[in-house]
C-alpha cells in the first residue's frame, strides 16, 4: 500500500497490490490516468516506499537497506525511462549518456557512450542539445542512457505518451529489439491498449487496485 498526505488529504495511491516480475519478463500495467501505474512503478524502482508492505530485488528487501544501499541498487539494476525523456538540457546526447554512465557503471567495466547511441540509431546526433532533437530522437538518448547502467529492470512510464503513432511504434520496436538483446525484465505503464498488447502479461489498475489481468 502506498499513500500520500495527512489526516482527511490522505490520499491512498495503491492499495492490495500484489506483483512480482520475472527475469526476461515483459509485463504492461494499464489503466487511465491517476490509476495508479507510475506509483506502482516508482514502489518497484525504489523511488517510493510503501506505506506498508515490502518491494524485494533479487532477494533484498528495499526497506531495510539505508540511502545509499538503495541508490546502489537503483544505479545498479533498475533503469527508467520517462514519458518525456527527461534528458539533461544543456547536456549533448553524448553527455547525458556519458552522465548515467559515470554515475551507475563499475570503473572497471567502461561503456561507451557513443556505442550505445550508434546502438539506437543516433549516434549522429552526438553533439546535439535535446532542444535541437525531436520527441522520438530524445526518446533514443533515454533508452541509450538507460542501457549504460545494465539493468536487470527497465520501467517504462508512457515512452510513447508525447509521440505521433508512427515515431510511438518505432520506439517500442526499439525496446523490443533491445530487450531481446540484453536481456532485462521490462515494464511498461501505459494508457494505451495497443502499447500494452505488445506485452507478454498486462495488468489492469483501477483506483489503486488491480481490476483484471490478462496474459
Amino acid at each position: 500500500m502506498v499513500e500520500y498526505g495527512h489526516g482527511e488529504g490522505r490520499v491512498r495511491a495503491l492499495d492490495s497490490v500484489s506483483l512480482e516480475v520475472g527475469p526476461r519478463e515483459r509485463l504492461a500495467l494499464r489503466g487511465r490516468s491517476g490509476s495508479g501505474k507510475t506509483t506502482l512503478l516508482h514502489a518497484l524502482g525504489g523511488l517510493v516506499e510503501p506505506t506498508s508492505g515490502e518491494v524485494e530485488l533479487d532477494g533484498r528487501l528495499l526497506a531495510t537497506l539505508d540511502d545509499e544501499a538503495r541508490r546502489g541498487i537503483r544505479a545498479s539494476s533498475i533503469a527508467y525511462v520517462f514519458q518525456g525523456a527527461n534528458l539533461l538540457p544543456t547536456f549533448t546526447g553524448f553527455e547525458n549518456v556519458a552522465f548515467a554512465i559515470r554515475a551507475t557503471s563499475s570503473p572497471d567495466a567502461p561503456v561507451d557512450p557513443l556505442m550505445l547511441l550508434r546502438l539506437v540509431g543516433l549516434a549522429d546526433k552526438a553533439e546535439h542539445l535535446p532542444g535541437e532533437m525531436s520527441g522520438g530522437e530524445r526518446q533514443r538518448v533515454a533508452l541509450a542512457r538507460a542501457l549504460g547502467q545494465h539493468p536487470a529492470l527497465l520501467l517504462c512510464d508512457e515512452p510513447t505518451g508525447q509521440l505521433d503513432s508512427d515515431t510511438g511504434t518505432r520506439i517500442l520496436d526499439l525496446i523490443d529489439a533491445l530487450q531481446r538483446e540484453f536481456g532485462f525484465a521490462l515494464v511498461t505503464a501505459t494508457h494505451d491498449e495497443h502499447v500494452a498488447a505488445r506485452h507478454d502479461r498486462v495488468l489492469v489498475l483501477e483506483e489503486g487496485r488491480f481490476a483484471e489481468a490478462r496474459a
